[in-house]
Order: C-alpha cells, then structure tokens, then sequence
C-alpha cells in the first residue's frame, strides 16, 4: 500500500511544469496554435513553432521569443516534403521530443451542391492525413524523451464540431475532426508501449484567421448557446495544454478533452 511518502509533489509549480522541455507546435504562428505555443515558453519550455508561410512563423518565434526560447521553422505539413524538411531541422537541434502539438489546420465552406473535391481532399489531408504522417515521423524522437511515469506527450488538436452540427457548411470540417479524435484513441493504444500519451482538445470557438468569418457572424448565437456566456479565451486553452504536457495529465491518455464553453451540448 503506497504511503505518504510514496507520493509524489503536488506543489502546483511541479504539478503543471513544463519547465525544461521542448515541444513542437505546428500551425503556431496564430490562434490557438501560438496560444499554446505561447503558454509552454512563458513557463521555461524550449517551443519550436511551424507555419506554411515563413514571414509569419518568424514574426510569431520573434514575439514568442521576448518570454522564453521559441524558434522559427517554416515548412508545410500538408506535403510529404514540407513534413520531411521539418522532421530533419528538428533532428538537427534536439536528439529528443517531449511535447508534439498537431495544431495545423484547414477548413472548407461551400453549399452542399457545390462542394469541390479539391476542398474536401485538402481539409482531409492538412487535419487527419498530415497529423498522423508527422506524428509517426517524429515517433523516434518522442519515444526517447517518454519515459515509464513520464510519458512524451502528442496533443492533436480536434474540434467541438466533431461533437454537433456546425451552422456553416463546412462539409469536411467536421467529419475530418472526428476523424482526429478517434486516431487520437487509437494511436494512445499502439503508442502507450512506447511511454508516449495522445490526447485531444476540441475547441470551441477562440479567436484566430480561421474562425473570422464565423465569429463576424455567429459569435452573438454561440455566446447565448454557452452555458458560460462566452467564446474561448488565450487563458482557456493555455490550461488545457499544459495540463496535457506536463506531470499532472500523466496518466491521462486517449482522451478527447472538450474546451467549448459547453455549447456542443446545447
């Protein structure tokens, strides 16, 4: 029977740690993805941020870098050699991953009649294709830094309209989130042997490029559907991924963690 002493600290600055580990943070140049990005250097983590676009993810690395160490590398992890060229910059810097966000994102809307096949392949390919291509590249760094009751950490970043019907018509959208969710549970069970936890966080509506339109027009109905009264703030989602990162969601794995204000449920 484990006794007091057996008990590991649960003083809330080791608790909720990040302190001393590197993390990755793809799409992290805006939204959610520098939220998170911002919420591991502020509390001593080293962050590499990707983008698509190079001036951004430098902009971003460089406003990042004014709280901790955070650096720049542009690549595309929609393409096998965007994906590639990452994989090998981060093995140029670090010989280990502790921390692994699959943030990148895309969405397409347009009216049922008119839904491009090209849309549906790009939103398919950028949230469900390119999250578990990266994930599996990566695998070896993540795999040396987890270790039995200190896993790695992949946190993917999946939707609440993976959980309801969303108001536009983003047709791939949602069912490529749900697609997310349920690879986060399955790659938990083929990747818990390899001292490496995934988890999930589907997010409601925060502010970022991606959810303008939808905010510009819905924000006034999601805010009266939350039982909270509100959207998504910085604060919201910087505590959900670093309860996932760091010693207190340990021993938590496969779990799809929904940070919506409660408005998938009304």
């Amino acid at each position: 029977m484990a006794t007091d002493r057996d008990q590991q600290s649960v003083r809330i600055e080791d608790l909720f740690s990040v302190k001393g580990k590197t993390a990755l943070v793809t799409g992290g140049s805006r939204g959610i993805g520098y939220m998170i990005a911002r919420a591991y250097v502020e509390n001593g983590a080293t962050v590499y941020i990707s983008a698509r676009k190079a001036d951004p993810c430098n902009a971003a690395a460089k406003a990042l870098s004014a709280f901790g160490k955070c650096v720049s590398i542009p690549s595309d992890v929609g393409t096998t050699e965007g994906r590639a060229a990452l994989v090998a910059a981060l093995e140029d810097r670090e010989d280990r991953l502790d921390i692994l966000v699959n943030n990148a994102g895309a969405a397409w809307g347009a009216p049922f009649d008119e839904y491009p096949e090209d849309g549906w392949d790009k939103v398919m390919n950028i949230n469900v294709k390119s999250v578990f291509m990266l994930t599996r590249d990566l695998a070896p760094m993540l795999q040396k830094a987890g270790e039995p009751g200190s896993p790695a950490r992949v946190i993917n970043i999946g939707s609440m309209d993976a959980l309801h019907v969303p108001p536009l018509e983003s047709y791939a959208y949602p069912p490529s989130k749900a697609a997310v969710h349920h690879m986060t549970r399955v790659l938990s069970v083929r990747l818990g042997e390899r001292n490496i936890a995934v988890n999930a966080i589907a997010p409601g509506p925060f502010e970022s490029k991606m959810t303008e339109y939808m905010l510009d027009n819905f924000q006034d109905d999601f805010e009266a559907r939350s039982p909270l009264s509100r959207i998504g703030a910085p604060a919201d989602m910087a505590g959900a991924a670093l309860y996932l990162a760091s010693p207190a969601g340990a021993y938590v794995t496969g779990a799809v963690i929904v940070v919506d204000g409660g408005i998938a449920l009304c």
